[in-house]
């Protein structure tokens, strides 16, 4: 990188990596959840044989009782073939009302379709029992939940955004089933604690022609006034962003965020030690003239950032992690307390045949990054209208 997109490191460092290795290719897109005896749960895609998106995919998990620094063996909770597909994913983990837990995934049924399930574990997560369905009888279609993307508002109400994409997504060559990449986000709503779902009044629709992303893997984080703030990748170098003043059934025109970004997933949590926001993401967009490395898609490096007044402005970025060669995406946070925080994300070096099949845990002393003015060659002016 140049000397324009040099950051400072944030305090921290990796703790912990999953290797992919000739069985295991890809361990990726989790989701952490404390477990009431003090351990950590991470639950994620644990990939076989190959490392693409449509290859065959159990869910696996792993714990940690020393707040991330060592963790147990991977052991597979929910298999494929239990659910009639080769390929379930993209793992959301909370904490149900009555105490249980939920464990959010989506399956490739067939390719016309997705499915979407919550397991519920009466055990702390040693098994996941009862699966209820949150696919809609009547919204039959391919729909993408990222990871770490499941919420639960202060009202007690969950909100699953997706991207919803026409067509299917073609498994084989020979599969004529033709794949629309463009999409736009939609929210599924449930108000009583994940057992049945309905779909929000409005869906967000790209605000721009001549894209090859259209607005994918939403995320969503509530404000501390009520104010749901919601973001897409894109491939107009911005996530962009809209908002919910009615928890979710209505939704604002989508339009450029604070957060320059290539093609690839933005993840903000709010701390409940003090409020402030984190967001993790890849701040350096894919800009005409940018060498990328092969198989990185342009994203490196990945960056952390902290939002002291709900979003309205942002630190500089603090780098995580950064090898030219390497790609990282798919975060997921944990604040584990003390001014500390735990991020996982997909990582891997591009002369590695398993890339991006490891998995990094990065412990992050996040109260130690400074309120810093924030800096426009990174972040795009912010409009009246879209402050909180």
């Amino acid at each position: 990188m140049g000397e324009a997109f040099r950051m400072p490191d944030a305090p921290g460092g990796v703790v912990y990596r999953l290797r992919a290795n000739e069985i295991h290719a890809r361990h990726s897109e989790g989701s952490f959840l404390r477990l009431c005896d003090g351990r950590i749960l991470y639950a994620y895609s644990l990939f076989s044989g190959s490392a693409g998106d449509d290859d065959p995919s159990n869910i696996a998990v792993v714990t940690s009782a020393d707040e991330g620094s060592t963790w147990t063996e991977p052991r597979i909770v929910l298999r494929a073939e239990d659910f009639g597909t080769h390929n379930i994913m993209s793992v959301s983990l909370i904490r149900r009302l009555d105490g249980s837990i939920g464990l959010f995934f989506g399956g490739r049924m067939v390719s016309t379709q997705s499915h979407h399930f919550m397991a519920v574990s009466t055990d702390e997560g040693e098994t996941f029992g009862r699966i209820v369905s949150c696919t809609l009888p009547d919204r039959g279609g391919y729909y993408v939940l990222n990871n770490d993307r499941v919420i639960r508002l202060r009202s007690g109400r969950l909100i699953m955004p997706l991207a919803y994409h026409r067509g299917g997504c073609g498994f084989y060559r020979e599969d004529p089933v033709y794949f629309e990449s463009r999409s736009y986000a939609t929210f599924r709503i449930s108000d009583d604690d994940g057992e049945t779902w309905h779909e929000a009044a409005d869906i967000v629709t790209p605000p721009f022609g001549d894209t090859f992303t259209g607005l994918q893997e939403p995320g969503v984080v509530e404000l501390a006034n009520g104010v749901l703030f919601g973001w897409c990748r894109t491939d107009k170098m911005y996530q962009y962003c809209f908002r919910s003043f009615d928890q979710g059934e209505h939704w604002t025109a989508a339009e450029p965020s604070q957060f320059t970004s290539p093609d690839s997933p933005l993840q903000i949590r709010k701390s409940p030690e003090d409020g402030t926001l984190l967001a993790v993401w890849n701040p350096i967009p894919n800009f005409n003239g940018r060498y990328i490395y092969p198989g990185t898609n342009g994203r490196t490096p990945i960056a952390c950032a902290r939002s002291f007044d709900d979003g309205v402005s942002w630190t500089k970025p603090y780098l995580l992690e950064g090898d030219d060669r390497s790609g990282y995406c798919y975060p997921a946070i944990l604040f584990t307390g003390n001014g500390e925080a735990l991020i996982s994300y997909s990582c891997g070096w591009q002369k590695n045949k398993y890339c991006p099949g490891d998995t990094a845990f990065f412990r992050l002393r996040y109260q130690e990054i400074p309120r810093e003015v924030r800096t426009r060659s990174f972040f795009a002016p912010v409009s009246e209208d879209m402050k909180p």
